[in-house]
């Protein structure tokens, strides 16, 4: 998250102490925030989407040529909107960090 001490982001300051950050990422204008609990997408000063991890549904992850991908995050509940955000290739690698973790999760659930 560029020119910002990651404390400074509105969804870190809101966490509980006990809250451990294994991912931050920006996804065109939006900051993702992966957890060891949940999911958080926010954009445009406000808060898009927080959920647990359990509570993910499905992550698609497209690449196309010469245009940016495209990161689409669906909660397993209606009343939360799935997120669908432009991801720049200067951005994939913090993309790929916290799908990679929540891919892990997502894998585990039920061990």
């Amino acid at each position: 998250m560029a020119n910002q001490r990651p404390n400074d982001h509105p969804i870190l300051r809101a966490l509980p102490p006990d809250e451990r950050v294994h991912a931050l990422a920006k996804a065109g204008d939006a900051d993702i925030v992966v957890t060891d609990r949940r999911l958080a997408v926010h954009a445009s000063d406000r808060l898009m989407l927080d959920i647990e991890l359990e509570a993910l549904r499905r992550i698609q992850f497209d690449i196309e040529r010469q245009r940016p991908a495209t990161l689409v995050v669906v909660p397993e509940h209606a009343s939360h909107e799935p997120q669908v955000l432009a991801v720049h290739p200067d951005q994939y690698p913090e993309v790929a960090q916290a799908l990679v973790y929540i891919g892990q999760r997502l894998a585990n659930v039920g061990d």
